[in-house]
């Protein structure tokens, strides 16, 4: 028999991951009309496999393991996002399309993509802030020295352990 966590718990960390997870929002309403539309697009697009598929090449055989809400950390602020783990890449996308100026003077909107094969992440590594440790950080560095901070899972513990898991696969 698997030991498990008293089912008061559960609750508790999973509650506190969606407080986490809101907190890193602009506006609590910007935030959950995100992830209203989010989960539109999801239902829309067949399914977060589908929807995968649909954002990002998949290569033949290539399996998603888990998908998770979190934000990735910019320079202009925190970007929230699905992350996506695959057996092949880790690859994040924006849940709202992005604005950017194009090179004849107008404005582009489009989701702000990061992907990031397998074989060239160096090393992951689990942070938290010291003065608020329930804001906690996955940190992704690839072999050209690049590094990407991801925050604000719904469920830390669970996306962390996917990475963990897709990375030894690969070694």
């Amino acid at each position: 028999m698997k030991n498990r966590l008293p089912d008061s718990v559960i609750p508790f960390s999973f509650a506190n991951g969606i407080r986490e997870h809101v907190k890193l929002g602009p506006k609590i309403s910007e935030t959950v009309k995100g992830k209203l539309s989010l989960g539109v697009r999801i239902v829309q697009g067949g399914g977060v496999q589908k929807v995968f598929k649909q954002i990002f090449r998949v290569e033949e055989g290539e399996k998603l393991l888990k998908a998770s809400q979190c934000y990735l950390s910019t320079t202009a602020g925190p970007i929230a996002g699905l992350l996506f783990i695959s057996t092949e890449k880790v690859a994040f996308c924006s849940e709202r399309s992005l604005t950017f100026s194009s090179p004849n003077g107008g404005f582009v909107r489009t989701p702000y993509k990061v992907v990031i094969p397998m074989e060239k992440i160096k090393r992951v590594a689990q942070s938290k802030n010291v003065d608020k440790p329930s804001q906690k950080y996955i940190e992704i560095v690839t072999v050209d020295h690049f590094d990407f901070w991801f925050m604000g899972f719904v469920n830390y513990e669970k996306a962390f352990k996917y990475l963990q898991q897709a990375i030894s696969q690969n070694y």
